[in-house]
């Protein structure tokens, strides 16, 4: 049997460390993100679950997603 010690952005990343996406704008509750940088990568997480589920992506993978968002190709 294997034991997964694979560590979450949560706990890569210090409560301070993360914000609200400029993106998610102020919706009235509807989909709101929070990133946090990390070594290397970019947290992200649900702002209304901060203590919820929150994975990390790689900084050149974070960083072509927001060029497709500042494109419009992502609607």
């Amino acid at each position: 049997m294997t034991t997964d010690t694979h560590t979450t952005a949560l706990e890569l990343a210090n409560e301070d460390a993360w914000f609200k996406s400029s993106y998610s704008g102020d919706n009235g509750g509807g989909g709101c993100v929070s990133v946090a940088p990390l070594a290397g990568q970019v947290g992200v997480r649900d702002s209304k679950q901060k203590n919820g589920p929150a994975f990390a992506v790689p900084t050149t993978a974070w960083a072509a997603f927001i060029h497709q968002v500042h494109a419009g190709h992502l609607g």
